[in-house]
């Protein structure tokens, strides 16, 4: 294999001048650059990426972390950021925190020992569990979910104007005892959801009845579980706003073991929907996230730390969600309400 040396001797010219050619940090006349050009292509020279990034002080690696890769939305986060963290150059390793943030704690560790050089983190603990500076010495990204008081970079979609358009859709439709399955609450997303809900039902002069707000983990399992329990109670809801994909569709599954039907008996509505969901009857009304915009803006973001290209201290883009109406939520009837 052909070595930076053999170019220089085959151009004639000093090793300084090849680099200076194949990285572009000086001028080179346009005589030599043409004989530096011809050496490397007659030589099929390539440079070590690894030798060259130890000069760099860069490992050309870009950590993700995300939440639970048992989500589908979560794949798709996955699929776009490969392809985009390749756009840039660069390489990505996947870490899976499994809403566990212990797990997530061994996860950052891990990060900086492989001395990556940046990562894009779905954060899974409580804010009270990070420090303000927490991420310093590693460029970061919180992507979909914030931390407060924190001084990373970030990038969500508007939680509670995704609850909010949601919860108004199904006021519109008559619907006044409206239940909630959130997820864990020291998240933003569950908080901002919800308290999108309440706001939309609080401007009607309403309020969601005691039990009609349960926490399903943002796990399928979970939400089968709570949507059971919640619609065998007597005064059960004759709506339910479901805090993500993957919970609506275990809540769809306990409709129709309870016999009962969506929309007929009770009405369903989401934010996000999970790859597939689109075969299911009925298509689900959801608020949804641009995840592809999303996920290619906050590694831009993260880029632009890595190459010291920005000066400002912290970034936040907050993208709005977009209603989307499907078959799962009807008028309510009469003898419903």
């Amino acid at each position: 294999m052909a070595t930076i040396k053999d170019v220089a001797r085959k151009a004639g010219v000093s090793t300084a001048t090849v680099s200076a050619v194949m990285n572009d940090t000086a001028f080179v006349s346009p005589e030599l650059r043409a004989r530096v050009v011809t050496a490397i292509r007659e030589l099929r020279y390539e440079p070590s990426l690894a030798a060259r990034n130890l000069r760099r002080n860069r490992s050309q690696l870009i950590a993700l972390a995300v939440a639970d890769l048992s989500n589908p939305f979560y794949a798709r986060i996955v699929w776009s950021a490969e392809a985009a963290v390749a756009a840039w150059g660069y390489s990505l390793v996947l870490f899976n925190s499994d809403e566990k943030p212990d797990t997530e704690r061994r996860i950052l560790s891990r990060i900086r020992t492989l001395g990556c050089d940046g990562m894009v983190l779905v954060p899974v603990g409580a804010a009270n569990q990070y420090q303000p500076h927490e991420f310093d010495g590693i460029a970061t990204v919180l992507l979909g979910r914030s931390i407060e008081g924190n001084s990373a970079d970030t990038v969500t979609i508007d939680n509670r104007e995704a609850g909010r358009q949601a919860a108004d859709y199904l006021l519109d439709l008559g619907h006044r005892r409206i239940g909630s399955i959130t997820g864990p609450m020291q998240l933003s997303t569950s908080k901002g959801r919800l308290d999108g809900m309440i706001d939309a039902m609080a401007a009607r002069g309403l309020a969601p009845q005691p039990g009609h707000i349960r926490s399903g983990e943002f796990r399928e399992e979970a939400a089968y579980s709570v949507a059971r329990d919640m619609m065998g109670s007597p005064d059960r809801p004759t709506a339910i706003y479901v805090a993500n994909g993957v919970m609506a569709i275990g809540v769809m599954r306990a409709v129709a073991d309870l016999g009962l039907r969506c929309p007929q008996d009770i009405s369903i509505a989401s934010t996000d929907t999970v790859a597939g969901a689109g075969g299911l009857k009925p298509r689900l009304t959801r608020t949804e996230h641009p995840i592809a915009d999303m996920t290619n803006e906050a590694l831009r973001l993260l880029v632009d730390r890595i190459e010291e290209r920005v000066s400002e201290p912290v970034r936040s883009i907050v993208f709005q969600p977009a209603l989307i109406v499907g078959e799962s939520c009807m008028p309510l009837r009469e003898n419903a309400g």
